[in-house]
Formats: structure tokens, sequence, C-alpha cells
């Protein structure tokens, strides 16, 4: 008799919001007009609402990831982000969209690698095989959560195509660096561009980690880092880097972009969620769900811990919640 184990995540079949509900634009528009009625998300575009340009993806939901809580509108996911690029503010999403220009887009593979390349970023989803749809938790560092439907290919595919030598340690990643393209790094010269994150080899080929090209059914929008990013979904959603150009196969543990920024003091390399270590300036014990408001505890490693926690085991010596 097979006996299946669900990950702790799930719920109750049939309990997720069904894809005709996040979908239907009316729906949507209901859940966006009580979170802006809340003050939670920044001004609107008419760019912002032209998404329909957005080329359609058809991918397969895998039901091995699912959600404890509905899906986040997509009108607030597009008009609630930071991406310091395009400015220091949750409102950058016009910006985002008039000016970033996701196509042609080139993905540059080197490093400690025995099959370096620079693709297309078409070229590289067509290589790493088929796109699927899963449903995650986002949870910002800021206290805040959403829910998203993420379309994209697991980390490891990426991994398996670069074909790592053994004595790569960590993956670094590296965003586009244009102030031509990104009016914020041009008014912002005191931070130190590219974006840059990381990760260990070790949790690039969890199951969870998942390279993100895709979201509510199309292309990831501009404003949430087209067209190709990152979401680890157990971390900080700084972790998460947008827009990348560069995947680097390393040694080294890179130093990620707060990790600079702070000394190490408030953002470090690891960034697991913990409700039980604050950031210095404020608690990290509970989080408000975007687009309802409520306030909500947080969970260790954002509910992911059966997946995720072995991964550090023999590392308390490490900042790992911050």
């Amino acid at each position: 008799m097979l006996i299946q184990s669900k990950p702790s995540w799930t719920i109750r079949e049939g309990q997720e919001t069904p894809e005709s509900i996040y979908m239907n634009r009316r729906s949507l528009m209901k859940g966006f007009a009580g979170a802006l009625a809340a003050g939670c998300v920044g001004g609107l575009s008419a760019r912002v609402f032209a998404q329909e340009g957005r080329a359609r993806l058809d991918a397969p939901r895998n039901e091995a990831y699912r959600l404890d809580r509905e899906l986040t509108p997509e009108e607030v996911n597009l008009t609630y982000n930071n991406f310091y690029e395009f400015g220091a503010h949750k409102r950058i999403s016009g910006n985002a969209e008039s000016n970033l220009v996701p196509r042609p887009w080139t993905v540059e593979i080197d490093g400690l690698v025995n099959t370096p390349m620079t693709l297309d970023v078409d070229e590289l989803i067509a290589k790493v095989g088929g796109l699927e749809e899963r449903l995650y938790r986002l949870r910002c560092v800021e206290a805040w959560s959403m829910t998203v439907p993420w379309i994209g290919f697991p980390v490891s595919a990426l991994v398996n195509l670069a074909d790592p030598l053994s004595g790569a340690k960590y993956l670094r990643m590296e965003t586009f660096n244009d102030a031509d393209m990104a009016n914020g790094i041009r008014s912002q010269p005191w931070y130190p561009w590219p974006y840059v994150e990381g990760m260990s080899m070790a949790e690039a080929n969890n199951e969870l980690a998942f390279m993100v090209v895709g979201a509510y059914g199309k292309q990831v929008s501009n404003s949430m880092g087209a067209p190709i990013r990152l979401h680890l979904p157990w971390k900080y959603g700084f972790k998460s880097i947008k827009s990348i150009v560069r995947f680097t196969f390393t040694e080294e543990r890179p130093v990620s972009f707060w990790e600079e920024i702070s000394d190490g003091r408030e953002y470090g390399f690891w960034a697991n969620v913990n409700p039980e270590v604050p950031h210095p300036r404020w608690s990290q014990a509970t989080e408000t769900v975007l687009h309802t408001q409520e306030r909500v505890p947080t969970l260790l490693y954002n509910g992911y811990g059966e997946q995720v926690a072995d991964l550090y085991s023999g590392m308390e010596g490490e900042l790992l919640f911050r």
C-alpha cells in the first residue's frame, strides 16, 4: 500500500483559492480596492493596468505546493514592491513598467562550471525544460506578506544545466546595472550596484528554490522582476533577487547587497525567517497579510521548515535568521 505524506503547508483538498477566482478581474479589483482603502499600496499608473500585454504562459500547477491562505490579488502585488533600481519606496511600479526593457535579455552562467554559457533568457527557459506553477508565500523582512502563483522552474534545473565543478560551494546572482534604464541607480549612487545575492549549493538544489519567469498566468511583470527572478519562500524577500543577468558558481561565499550595506548588522547572508529573532528595529513575531490587513503569527522558515531545516544542521554558530 502506498502511503503519501504531504508537506506541512498543504491544506485540505478544495480549500485553496480556485484559479477561476484569482484570475477573474472583478474579484481582483474587489480585493485591490480593499487594500487601497487600507492604504497599503502606492499610486497606480496606466502601465500597471496594461499588464494584459504580457504573454500568457501555459504552465501546469504543481499540486505539491499549496497555500493556507488566499492568493494576493494581482494588482496589489504589482503595485506594492521593493525594487531599489527604480526608487527607495513602494511606488516604483509605474517607473519599472515604463523603463525596464525585459527583452531581449541576456543571461550569463559562469564561474566554476563545466559549461559556461551566455544565453538569451528565452533560450535559457527552453533549455531547462517545462515550466510549472507553484503557490508560495512571500514574507518581507519589513513584516508584511503576500501569496503568489509563481511560474518557473526549479533552481536545480539551472544547476544541472551549468554542470558545476566540485569546488562550487555557492551560487552568486547579479541584477542588471544600467543607469540609463533605471533612474534609481542614478539617484542613489551610494548603493553598491549591482544588486548581488547568493545561496549555498545545498539551498540551490533544495526542492523549494524556484526560478521565476511568470506569475498569475503570464510573464512576470517588470515591477516584480522581469524577465527572470528568484523566489526562496523560506527566506526574507530581499533574498529573492530580481531581473537577473548573471549566475556565477563560486567557492567563496558572496557578500549580498543588503549584507554589504548594513555590514551584516541588520541583514545577513542567510536571512531565514524566524519569528523569535527580531530585526534590530522591529519585531518579526507577526506579519501583516497585505490584501486583508490581517495580522498573523509568523512561522519559522515561513512555514517551510519541514523541507529546509536540515540544510542548516550543524550551523548553530552562523547568523541564520537575519
